[in-house]
């Protein structure tokens, strides 16, 4: 007997469409400061601003909530997330230190002929030069630094390190402060002078070329099956990325 296939309503895949749409937007809104940080989110606001229902609009805000963009406080509603503090910056790097070393020795003694492809891949993305006082390159370099690093986190093979890694969303908070430094929009004083501090430190003066350069060194251990130079050159990239930071951290 020929089994009967089952379709999906086209009302769900438009809502699923809608809610993917509407994700991307608010993140965009949040990332750029159009919704700035600790700023109230109104549902009916950006249901008739971005033309949709409030279905789609509760579902993204779901998954912003989880991407650490957006919180939810009972009676309060939804809202945008505050920038990193200076210690919550400090506890992300040490965080890094104790699970992507481990991580890049996993891909090391794991590698497969498919993962050498997909990290040469993402390495061949990098060779467009880094113009560090560009947003939009700025951008590039981080959307490669989070790909990068999730990638090694995959290849791991642990499910729990790569949820672990994840769900830091280091990346998109380091963009959101660079955000922060290019449009001023940091009021404490001392708190403007770490964001820019961190930028002209880390980005600036060729250390993003630096970046991609100990990317490749991480890269080529784990292509080699070098499990100890894996571990090793992952754990001098996070520590040297934090020493980037430095002037600005301490």
């Amino acid at each position: 007997m020929m089994a009967v296939k089952q379709q999906v309503p086209k009302s769900s895949v438009r809502t699923s469409v809608l809610s993917d749409e509407s994700y991307g937007k608010i993140k965009e809104m949040i990332v750029t400061y159009e919704i700035a940080p600790g700023s109230r989110v109104n549902i009916d606001a950006l249901s008739l601003r971005l033309k949709t229902s409030q279905t789609p609009i509760r579902e993204a805000l779901a998954r912003l909530e989880a991407d650490g963009l957006i919180k939810k406080e009972p009676l309060k509603g939804y809202s945008a997330t505050n920038l990193l503090t200076l210690n919550e910056f400090q506890d992300l790097f040490q965080f890094r230190l104790l699970i992507e070393p481990w991580a890049a020795e996993q891909a090391a003694q794991r590698i497969t002929p498919e993962s050498k492809r997909i990290l040469k891949l993402e390495m061949s993305s990098t060779k467009k030069t880094i113009k560090q006082k560009n947003v939009d390159e700025f951008k590039s370099l981080t959307e490669h630094d989070a790909r990068f690093h999730k990638l090694v986190a995959q290849l791991s093979g642990s499910k729990s390190v790569e949820s672990a890694f994840e769900r830091t969303h280091c990346h998109l908070h380091l963009f959101r402060l660079f955000m922060a430094h290019k449009l001023h929009l940091i009021e404490n004083n001392s708190r403007a002078k770490f964001v820019e501090g961190l930028f002209e430190q880390y980005y600036q003066n060729g250390s993003g070329q630096l970046a991609i350069i100990e990317h490749s060194g991480i890269a080529d251990a784990i292509i080699d099956g070098d499990s100890k130079a894996a571990r090793s050159n992952m754990y001098s990239h996070i520590q040297s990325s934090l020493k980037r930071f430095s002037s600005s951290v301490q």
